[in-house]
């Protein structure tokens, strides 16, 4: 009896310790080069309800040459905002064809949406200040 209430415990430690981990670790995206205006990055691809709804939540930094690119199956007006999210950011929208439409910075952990006033297809964040710093303006093109 001893043996097998051991036994039990055991097993329900283990399971808990994995449900600990497995909530504790973030889905790995899938990562692409692209170039935005002339300058060659690395952007992770959220194109997936979830992903695109954590995004770079609770990520304390960045590295400076990476991105997050956010695909969506159509055209539309896109909203984000910067719950949960400790990096400054800018933000580009990004129509079907690969022009930037709109680039916008935004606050950390700021309620307020940053609205698309175009439809677009894709929305690229990047560190604050990035797209100044490269001398991307809206107009110039994303390839893919």
């Amino acid at each position: 009896m001893k043996r097998s209430i051991y036994a039990l415990l055991t097993l329900i430690l283990a399971a808990g310790c994995i449900l600990l981990i497995s909530m504790g670790r973030a889905e790995k995206l899938d990562t692409k080069k692209i170039t935005v205006g002339g300058t060659e990055i690395i952007v992770e691809i959220a194109d997936d309800t979830e992903s695109r709804r954590t995004g770079l939540m609770n990520r304390k930094s960045m590295p400076e040459d990476h991105g997050m690119l956010f695909v969506f199956e159509s055209d539309q007006k896109l909203s984000f905002w910067m719950k949960n999210t400790l990096i400054p950011l800018s933000i580009a929208y990004i129509s079907a064809d690969g022009r930037i439409m709109e680039i916008y910075d935004m606050k950390p952990e700021s309620l307020r949406p940053v609205e698309s006033v175009n439809s677009v297809r894709y929305a690229l964040e990047m560190n604050k200040g990035w797209f100044e710093k490269n001398g991307v303006s809206p107009g110039d093109t994303v390839r893919f």
